[in-house]
């Protein structure tokens, strides 16, 4: 696809639009005064100046930002046909509603010209703190280094970080990169002349975990021995032998998941050095059954571990899934994963999807578990298990040593250095200069002239002139360097080398490789799709998801444990479907699908979670895997993702208005303006009295009102059907009416809510057509595949530019649209699209 390699010349003449001729501005002026005074004064002007908009104070000052954005609203109101409203455009012909977005249109998009011709596309662009720590991780060989908390938060508008304009930089972003920098670098170099021979310690018997029980009660852990729960206790622990302790036959058994409090780690283990680890252990699936009897499971248990200080279970600061999923079967077998450790940690069995028992609430130091089900309580056994590391690079001194120092010899740690060996060098000066300008050229963001490079130089001798080791001269210059504009700020200038940065940044979230940077700009297409190709290409994946689809927030409310008590504490399930969107998201790109499927899809990416969750049928294991939906399924494409609906719900209740302002803004790309500031904030009734719907119709009676919920609510009514974490709901809970509904939640507490009235979820789009249900929705949705396309172009560019679409732009996005409608916008086809764009080539 290289249909927007070149672009045709803008068709218009610069010098005529900045030195306009008098007469015809004053001819454009009146034919939009006559035009508006005689069909939109009557509801804005200095009088009424209905949503704040008084068109006879506004002037034609188009270079004046908020007058070219109040115009802009007018013209895009005036071409969706909502101004004047249709009860008042009786008067207000087909042709003069075309005449005056034709005359506005060119007004507008020859200001925007101007300006982009005069300032350029966008301000200059600083580096996230993801893609500042991203391309650190690929310039120094670092896959696992963790530098992003040491950076202010990055400031968001509608979801999205990567905005030019909120990119600021203040003395305190200084101070933070070069805090920042100088860890990643310390990180880099050698920790010893020699690599240190990796350390393997096996765990069996009472080793296996630091206690004899823990938090949650009897049930939720403890040793087994011939399928029963063991007698040991604190006393006769005290006085077994080493060889009885170690007792290969010695099984613990979990039943909990690893959910505060809890510390269910290995006994005496500590990293002795940040790195990676090999793990190997065998295990199997079991059930609780009465007695503390454990029997073979009817299904597979997933597991994991987690990284973090041995501190019991008040665990102070970082604690993070390690080794990824994996699943015991209900016969032993062995596992093996790689785990990530910093210096001093331990890491702990993490059972997923298991009870998370929680101290009563009635006194005393006890812990509810919950009643055992028929077939028992689900949990797995871990028989021994062996840890081995750090992992030794294979060769010495590491990749990301030599990034930094080359092939200089190394030596014994120095009194006056803070690295960890010593740099040697016969002519310090010039192996400075040598690998300082080898850094630049392979680290900075554009070519480097000698005036920028002199600088940095000049640090590092001043430093070596002062009796600094050269290692610790040309740390202090790279420092320096990693926060400068030179490595900070992404090019403006347009050239074959800022269009590989922007590229790389955009699907890898990071700095070009060799073979993007000395491509030809005709290959952008091929280079594109290779990256999209890269397992790099999931970092675009995760960051467009989380700015898109606000993925982010996913875990910012949880469910109330009085009306939701079956989703306490439920990690799984949350972690589940964030994977499922993200999964989902991928294969939209990768497998080229049609755009229609963020709305609708035959397919969706599940687990044994998801599919109890979404009412599938039964999957073994925590694996996501494609799968088929039956047509009466109301799951399939993003929409209805139960990620999306967890998100645009608060916990509580859920709320027509969030999800559909969401769906307008996020999908259709028709954002509603803000309420008014007077209009007070809908509250929902949990007490089961009157439904949402009951109380946004008696709000939007009032006709300020309903002008504007008519835009979202009908789209809101369709997934009211969807609770607060995604699952299929007839009817609304509530705390006091209904049908009673009793039982235990997964900390054993007790729980009653009630069931009370029905769901409407039927409505009738702004644009006239009806429908019953989500079913229905998603049908109409789906008939507008140019719209949803149009709206992901829109959503792609903030993305990979750093700016939304200007005015000017529109007419290219359409033209990519048009290229694009004959294979029936396809996802991947609409992103190459872009980046073959001038919208992404150039910045002027």
């Amino acid at each position: 696809m290289k249909f927007f390699a070149t672009v045709t010349l803008l068709s218009f003449s610069l010098s005529a639009v900045c030195e306009e001729n008098p007469g015809n501005r004053n001819a454009f002026e009146a034919a939009i005064d006559q035009l508006v005074s005689q069909h939109c004064y009557e509801c804005h002007d200095d009088l009424t100046a209905e949503g704040e908009l008084d068109l006879t104070a506004l002037t034609f000052d188009f270079s004046d930002p908020k007058v070219f954005s109040k115009w802009t609203h007018i013209h895009d109101r005036v071409e969706k046909g909502e101004m004047p409203p249709p009860e008042k455009a009786e008067n207000f012909s087909g042709k003069q509603r075309g005449e005056l977005v034709a005359l506005l249109g060119d007004k507008l998009r020859e200001a925007d010209r101007a300006d982009i011709w005069k300032n350029g596309r966008l301000p200059m662009r600083r580096l996230t703190r993801s893609e500042y720590e991203d391309s650190l991780r690929d310039l120094l060989a670092l896959p696992q280094l963790d530098i992003q908390s040491r950076l202010p938060e990055d400031r968001v508008s509608h979801g999205y970080t990567k905005v030019a304009s909120l990119l600021d930089m203040s003395r305190v972003h200084l101070d933070a990169y070069l805090d920042a920098s100088e860890a990643a670098l310390l990180s880099a170099v050698a920790p010893s002349v020699k690599p240190t021979p990796a350390t393997k310690k096996r765990f069996t018997g009472t080793d296996l975990f630091a206690s004899l029980t823990t938090f949650g009660g009897r049930e939720a852990m403890f040793f087994v021995k011939d399928g029963k729960m063991t007698t040991l206790n604190n006393e006769n622990l005290k006085v077994m032998t080493p060889e009885e302790r170690a007792d290969s036959k010695l099984e613990l058994a979990i039943f909990r998941s690893a959910t505060w409090p809890y510390f269910g780690y290995p006994k005496n283990f500590r990293a002795p050095r940040t790195g990676e680890y090999r793990v190997k252990f065998s295990g199997r699936a079991v059930r609780q059954v009465r007695d503390f009897r454990i029997v073979p499971a009817h299904s597979p248990q997933p597991i994991s571990f987690r990284a973090r200080q041995p501190s019991g279970p008040d665990v102070s600061g970082d604690v993070r899934e390690t080794g990824g999923w994996m699943d015991l079967q209900p016969e032993n077998k062995t596992f093996e994963t790689t785990i990530h450790l910093r210096k001093g940690e331990t890491f702990e069995y993490s059972l997923l999807g298991l009870p998370v028992p929680f101290i009563r609430t009635d006194g005393g130091f006890f812990y509810d578990f919950p009643p055992m089900p028929p077939a028992g309580h689900r949990g797995g056994v871990i028989q021994w298990l062996e840890i081995e590391g750090p992992v030794v690079p294979k060769s010495w001194p590491p990749e990301s040593h030599h990034v930094l120092f080359g092939d200089l010899p190394i030596g014994e740690k120095i009194d006056n250095s803070s690295l960890a060996v010593s740099i040697q060098s016969e002519n310090p000066a010039a192996d400075v200069k040598r690998l300082f300008n080898r850094f630049g050229k392979r680290f900075s963001k554009g070519p480097l002239t000698d005036e920028d490079k002199a600088p940095f130089l000049k640090l590092a001798q001043n430093r070596l002139e002062s009796g600094v080791p050269p290692g610790d001269a040309l740390i202090s210059a790279y420092q320096a360097f990693l926060s400068s504009r030179h490595f900070l700020y992404h090019p403006q200038r347009s050239s074959p080398h800022t269009v590989a940065n922007r590229l790389s940044h955009f699907l890898w979230n990071s700095i070009p490789d060799k073979a993007l940077t000395n491509s030809p700009p005709t290959e952008i297409e091929i280079q594109a799709q290779r990256l999209i190709a890269d397992e790099k290409f999931e970092r675009f994946v995760n960051g467009f998801t989380n700015e898109w689809l606000d993925l982010r927030d996913l875990r910012r409310d949880i469910p109330d444990n009085r009306l939701y008590p079956e989703y306490r504490k439920d990690d799984y399930l949350v972690d589940s479907m964030e994977k499922e969107t993200r999964a989902f998201f991928g294969a939209m790109i990768r497998e080229n699908l049609p755009i229609t499927y963020i709305v609708d899809a035959p397919f969706t990416f599940a687990n044994d979670r998801l599919a109890r969750h979404y009412d599938l049928p039964k999957i073994g294991g925590s694996e996501l895997r494609k799968v088929e939906l039956a047509g009466w399924s109301p799951y399939g494409g993003i929409l209805t993702q139960a990620s999306i609906l967890k998100h645009t719900a608060n916990g509580t209740t859920t709320s027509p208005v969030l999800r559909g302002v969401w769906v307008m803004e996020k999908i259709l790309g028709e954002p509603p303006p803000p309420p008014p500031k007077s209009v007070p904030a809908i509250e929902p009734d949990i007490r089961g009295a009157q439904t949402i719907r009951a109380i946004l119709d008696k709000h939007t009676k009032v006709e300020s009102c309903a002008n504007c919920h008519a835009r979202f609510d009908p789209v809101g009514y369709a997934l009211e059907n969807f609770d607060v974490m995604g699952s299929w709901r007839d009817r609304y809970r509530s705390l006091e009416k209904g049908e009673k509904i009793t039982g235990y939640d997964p900390a054993g507490h007790p729980y009653t809510y009630y069931v009370g009235k029905f769901v409407e979820s039927d409505g009738q789009l702004r644009s006239g057509e009806t429908f019953a249900d989500i079913h229905e929705l998603k049908k109409h949705l789906a008939a507008k595949p140019r719209q949803l396309a149009r709206n992901f172009l829109h959503q792609l560019t903030q993305y990979a530019t750093g700016a939304g679409v200007r005015f000017s732009e529109r007419d290219e996005i359409e033209e990519m649209l048009d290229a694009c409608e004959a294979d029936g916008f396809r996802a991947r086809d609409l992103l190459i699209s872009l980046v073959e764009s001038r919208i992404f080539l150039e910045q002027k």
